[in-house]
């Protein structure tokens, strides 16, 4: 015999779900189940021997409860009403030197801006150089923490960039080794993809260089950046409306303006220790 089960959402925090659903016999009922889908009610049909259901949090903050199996009237199920119930909790971190920016097994992102003022006159950017030292440590099989457990690497470093002024960005600047040794490879880029355009980086006299940017911005009467609503820890992210990837064959703008931002953004790993030291910003005086 089979009985029906609705299952209601009436709490969770900002960053639960999706949800995976099963039984207290092993049996899946349901994958990659929106929060929504849970708020609205979820109907389900398991035997009658099921007495408890194990509903899964996949997302960022993974969690697992066991519920058990209950009566209740149309009254009572119409009710129940959903509320954001976030909770306050203590974060271990570093508790593996291999790993930096990772949390619970996810990779958060390492973001560090810089500003730059000019003078009286606009000045037009010409390249970026970054003075950085990136290092990846080594497994220690007693545990015991040492500084000489470490390499200092030339092939890794921030997988992003964004450049921009009060009216002029360069969007999402993917960044990437420049291929050794290999001319025809070298030449497929600038990448252009759909929100974002992939560019190369060399390291020379342990700086970090890249110069293949210019304006994408095609309204400026538009926001260059709006609000992410994934964490309170990242203050805005790119306006991809307003941005234009294209190769723009005759309409590459150079940033030109009396101030500059450099964001620089690690996202994609977290064995790379990036030891930020200063960075330079070539630019030429613009007289008009």
């Amino acid at each position: 015999m089979a009985k029906t089960v609705i299952i209601r959402l009436t709490c969770s925090g900002g960053r639960t779900g999706p949800f995976d659903i099963s039984d207290n016999l092993g049996t899946v009922l349901g994958t990659d189940i929106t929060k929504q889908n849970l708020i609205d009610g979820y109907t389900v049909s398991v035997d009658d021997a099921v007495t408890t259901i194990v509903i899964t949090s996949q997302g960022k903050c993974s969690t697992s409860i066991n519920v058990t199996i209950g009566t209740a009237t149309k009254e009572e199920l119409a009710a129940l009403q959903y509320t954001v119930c976030n909770t306050g909790s203590m974060w271990r971190h570093l508790t593996n030197v291999i790993h930096y920016n990772k949390y619970y097994g996810n990779v958060e992102p390492y973001i560090i801006e810089y500003p730059f003022a000019y003078q009286s006159y606009d000045e037009i950017l010409q390249n970026v150089k970054d003075y950085s030292k990136v290092f990846n440590y080594l497994p220690i099989p007693d545990g015991v923490f040492n500084d000489n457990a470490q390499i200092q690497v030339d092939n890794q470093w921030f997988n992003k960039a964004v450049l921009y002024n009060g009216q002029q960005s360069t969007g999402v600047l993917e960044l990437v080794p420049k291929p050794i040794n290999n001319l025809s490879q070298y030449l497929t880029y600038p990448i252009y993809n759909d929100f974002s355009k992939t560019i190369t980086y060399t390291k020379s006299d342990n700086f970090y260089q890249y110069n293949t940017f210019w304006g994408l911005v095609k309204n400026k009467a538009l926001p260059l950046f709006s609000t992410s609503c994934e964490s309170l820890s990242i203050d805005k992210v790119v306006n991809q409306v307003n941005m234009d990837y294209g190769k723009r064959s005759f309409k590459k703008e150079p940033l030109r303006a009396k101030d500059l931002k450099v964001r620089h953004i690690l996202d994609n790993s977290s064995e790379a220790h990036i030891v930020s030291q200063f960075i330079l910003a070539p630019s030429q005086i613009s007289y008009k």
